[in-house]
């Protein structure tokens, strides 16, 4: 495997962006499952126009429902993936486990780059990888 390196200014946050069908539904799960702390909700009735979800350890995802005029209407609902650095992936394992995500990865370790962790399936089928990573939690 080869190896490179990117310098990133420290300034830098990525927000990914998701779609779902049911999205009050998803804020409840990614709350439970992953520990996700819900910072703005635009809604009106059942329908969420726009959330933002911070990440204790920093940066955060947005997301809505589906609706006429939404910024990713070409995003469908359900699709994409996100990987998050954790320092424990052990405990995250065991909570999303139990709050119902479908695991598609048990926790284990790489050693082709010495990081630990897994990966999941929200109930609308957004993979959500967490692990270590050397370098990013302090290995």
């Amino acid at each position: 495997m080869s190896e490179s390196t990117t310098s990133v200014s420290t300034g830098t946050v990525i927000w990914p962006t998701f779609v779902y069908r049911d999205a009050k539904a998803a804020i409840t799960f990614l709350e439970q499952a992953f520990g996700f702390e819900t910072k703005a909700c635009y809604s009106e009735g059942d329908v969420v126009h726009h959330a933002e979800l911070a990440w204790p350890g920093g940066g955060g995802i947005m997301l809505g429902g589906i609706r006429e005029g939404m910024a990713l209407e070409c995003q469908p609902p359900g699709v994409g993936s996100a990987y998050i650095v954790v320092d424990n992936p052990d405990a995250l394992y065991d909570r999303a486990k139990a709050a119902g995500a479908n695991i598609t990865r048990e926790l284990r370790d790489e050693t082709d780059y010495e990081s630990r962790g897994f990966t999941c399936r929200d109930p609308e089928g957004v993979y959500w990888s967490f692990g270590t990573y050397p370098g990013v939690t302090g290995e």
